[in-house]
């Protein structure tokens, strides 16, 4: 089986190679934001981002310390690969091409261990490959490959610790779940499940303590970093989502998520929005994690299983997960939360999904007449060509999606080189024109010249993705207040405003501008 698994990692590697081929950017904004923040690092920038994408503890001026909302590994691994190979989107892209190449690895181990044949190592590690909805974002600059691996692997760590009751497996899942914490916030939730299984039935203070070491040590330099920026070992932005009243509400200026506030929202709008997010995650689950026909076997094979020490850890953090994303932190959990700290789950879903349809298999064969051997080859086979036709599906529909991107090349045509925008998607502009920037705010529009003086904002730029306070703007061109002078409308001659981009100058006269802002340059005359 060794030979088998190098097999795995050379297919993975090849797939990756292709894919970074055939993608030229990062597409959306958690990629943008990743990279950017990678390519500064290797540039000698540090960890800093020219652009402000949320308001919480919103810095005095730009460019600011990273990563104070999202975790850094992924822009850290990046910037690495930028270092050697030059400092660019696809040197940027090699971290996730050899996670995937690990997640693979792992995939395949896994299936070989539960499922005990060759063939289910390899139909396990070829659906962790494709990955369905996943497949064209696994060698994105994003973090589903490597939040994949590392909590992948923390889980499979500490279920080889509950089951040889051994403290060394248990660090080595203290340490995995501390890169996964690095990778995403809500990798923590390993290291909690993992000290869980270290207390229950019985306490191991010994494999307790190495995991929390374990753990402590590869945090550390973190938790002292943000100690120095934000004064606080983490950043208490994601856990104050839970009290969210709207998506749009991350990008609240100023803000307010507080729970006193999220109360005065009423229970009655509480209730449906977890009713929302109850609807909208169990279709996650289904189509995207567990690949729409596979599901049903797949918790069918782990409740047959529920007892296998190997599988504890994994259908705790699952259930942990999922009520987690679904009724605290349900904004972002259904908005893409889920979606990404699901990636973990993959290689565990692909061969309980395979497992469990054998075992339908060989129960209806019983009843039927089939020849369960040649059954389970269809069967299974269809299962593998149902998970490539759905990462088509994925990587088509990512592909339209960049079609209806702005056009950044034209629209920067009507900004000054030294300007200092306000516009949706900070990262995505940044990585395009290299212009500094903060994000339309969920705001009234008299908020506008606070943000614009605080930031040194010299124009705003709006189109289809805008906030409530703008939509009176672009679609139905409403005059704009005295702070803001009218630059372009772009329509494309088209009926509607789809596609329609407006482009403002901030009033220099309208705005109390600070000095540094004149000093630098901005805002222009």
């Amino acid at each position: 089986m060794r030979r088998d698994f190098v097999w795995m990692f050379g297919l993975a590697v090849l797939v990756g190679c292709v894919l970074i081929v055939l993608l030229d950017e990062p597409g959306y904004t958690d990629a943008y934001y990743y990279f950017n923040a990678g390519q500064r690092l290797a540039q000698g920038d540090g960890l800093t981002d020219p652009y402000v994408w949320v308001y919480l503890n919103p810095p005095d001026q730009i460019p600011a310390p990273s990563h104070t909302y999202w975790m850094p590994l992924a822009s850290i691994l990046s910037a690495g690969s930028m270092a050697i190979f030059g400092a660019n989107f696809n040197a940027a892209q090699i971290p996730s091409v050899l996670a995937l190449a690990g997640l693979v690895v792992l995939g395949g181990w896994l299936g070989y261990t539960l499922g005990g044949t060759r063939r289910y190592g390899w139909m396990t590690a070829l659906i962790v490959l494709f990955g369905g909805f996943f497949f064209p974002f696994w060698v994105n600059t994003d973090t589903f490959a490597l939040y994949g691996l590392v909590g992948a692997g923390a889980l499979i760590a500490m279920g080889l610790g509950y089951q040889k009751h051994d403290w060394r497996w248990f660090a080595l899942s203290g340490a995995l779940s501390g890169l996964a914490h690095l990778t995403r916030a809500d990798g923590l939730l390993l290291l909690l499940v993992a000290l869980l299984l270290t207390l229950w039935p019985r306490p191991n203070w010994k494999a307790a303590a190495t995991t929390l070491v374990a753990y402590l040590i590869v945090m550390l330099a973190w938790f002292i970093r943000n100690l120095d920026v934000i004064n606080s070992p983490i950043p208490s932005g994601g856990i104050k989502t839970a009290f969210l009243r709207s998506y749009n509400e991350l990008f609240a200026y100023p803000v307010d998520w507080s729970f006193s506030n999220f109360l005065d929202w009423g229970m009655a709008n509480i209730l449906e929005s977890r009713w929302n997010a109850l609807l909208n995650n169990f279709g996650t689950w289904l189509a995207v994690e567990t690949w729409i026909l596979i599901g049903p076997f797949a918790l069918a094979a782990l409740w047959k299983r529920r007892k296998n020490p190997l599988l504890t850890g994994f259908w705790i953090y699952a259930l942990s997960l999922h009520l987690a994303m679904t009724f605290v932190f349900a904004f972002p959990g259904y908005r893409g939360g889920l979606f990404h700290s699901s990636s973990a789950l993959v290689p565990f879903w692909a061969i309980l999904g395979i497992i469990g349809l054998d075992d339908a298999i060989n129960w209806a064969a019983q009843r039927r007449k089939w020849k369960p051997a040649e059954a389970r080859m269809v069967f299974g086979t269809s299962a593998l060509v149902l998970v490539i036709l759905l990462s088509g599906f994925a990587w088509l529909a990512q592909a339209r999606n960049r079609g209806l991107a702005p056009d950044y090349d034209e629209i920067n045509t009507y900004l000054p080189s030294d300007a200092v925008m306000m516009a949706n998607d900070p990262p995505a502009w940044y990585f395009h024109t290299g212009l500094m920037s903060v994000n339309l705010p969920d705001a009234p529009l008299d908020r506008l010249p606070e943000i614009a003086s605080r930031y040194c904002v010299t124009h705003l730029v709006i189109d289809k993705n805008v906030t409530d306070a703008f939509v009176p703007l672009i679609d139905k061109g409403a005059p704009p207040p005295p702070f803001l002078e009218p630059i372009a409308h772009l329509d494309n001659n088209t009926e509607g405003t789809g596609d329609d981009v407006r482009i403002y100058r901030f009033i220099e006269e309208a705005i109390p501008y600070a000095s540094r802002c004149h000093s630098n340059g901005n805002p222009p005359n």
